[in-house]
């Protein structure tokens, strides 16, 4: 039996249990048996608990610090398991990967560890990108796209997001204010445009499979017409994203921050209706939507109290 890594040096003890978890012979079977790929949706997952924590951070409720806290920890063990996973072919260590990222934000903060001119934030991002441009070089990668390095694995809107700001960067954009106006009308024309495509009957779209409308026997004019569709809703939301982009708003948290409010709400309803739901006996949709202004009265009414 292992002895528990001794405390006293914190970062030294999430090192060493890694490091026992991943033993072949006394370690945990699971951690083991794990590989780079295998967890990476821990990784992501972690990721977006630690965002949700930020989210629900209050610094007058300890609970949302701790919260916090320990989202942190998780994700940080996230890296360092990585970090393990890599010593053990002899890749890097966890050592390894603090150089370097050290390394790179010296190299990027001339600003600050050099004689560069930085005033403002903005000209701090300018200058982060002419120095990114400058490390692909170094590394022979200096024709790459400066968007290769957005994560393919992103959820679609935040990739969209991040890669208008990252365009922006070199003045590829709407300019505000009369480009944020531009933003309004283009949302609007993009709506209209996805709105030409549908059809009358919005289950003439149900079963037609995206890349083969006509295996079940289906017009293949209608499954083009699905197919515009969907490009013209990727515009819209894309165009979304800018706008919002553009108001400093982040469409993923914003609805991210939707989808939490519709599931507390409905699980709010399923409360009202739980005896019938488990009988099976749904309640009609005038009923859903009684319970549905119930609910959004007592989160008025909470507010108000909390105010």
């Amino acid at each position: 039996m292992k002895q528990p890594p001794p405390l006293d040096d914190p970062l030294k003890a999430i090192q060493k249990l890694a490091n026992d978890l991943r033993d072949p012979d006394e370690g945990c079977p699971w951690d083991v048996k794990q590989t780079h790929l295998s967890v990476v949706e821990n990784l992501i997952e972690e990721s977006y608990e630690v965002a949700g924590a930020i989210e629900n951070l209050d610094p007058k409720k300890p609970a949302t610090v701790r919260e916090f806290k320990e989202e942190l920890g998780d994700l940080l063990f996230q890296v360092v398991f990585h970090s393990q996973m890599a010593s053990e072919v002899g890749h890097f260590n966890l050592d390894d990967v603090a150089l370097a990222a050290t390394e790179k934000l010296i190299f990027r903060h001339p600003h600050v560890y050099g004689d560069a001119e930085g005033k403002n934030a903005d000209e701090v991002l300018s200058n982060w990108e002419a120095l990114k441009r400058k490390e692909k070089e170094g590394k022979n990668q200096g024709d790459e796209s400066m968007l290769s390095g957005i994560p393919g694995a992103l959820p679609a809107l935040l990739k969209s997001y991040r890669m208008g700001h990252k365009v922006s960067r070199v003045n590829f954009d709407w300019v505000a204010p009369e480009g944020t106006n531009a933003l309004h009308d283009k949302v609007q024309e993009e709506y209209q445009e996805f709105l030409a495509e549908l059809p009358s009957n919005a289950t003439d779209f149900k079963d037609i499979l995206r890349d083969n409308g006509d295996e079940h026997g289906h017009d293949n004019k209608m499954a083009a017409k699905k197919e515009r569709a969907e490009e013209e809703v990727g515009d819209l939301l894309f165009v979304i994203a800018q706008l919002a982009r553009h108001y400093y708003i982040d469409p993923e948290f914003a609805l991210q921050k939707a989808n939490r409010k519709f599931q507390s709400r409905f699980e709010k309803m399923e409360s009202v209706f739980r005896e019938r739901l488990s009988n099976h006996d749904f309640p009609s949709l005038d009923e859903w939507e009684v319970a549905w202004s119930d609910v959004k009265k007592h989160e008025k009414l909470g507010k108000q109290k909390n105010e």
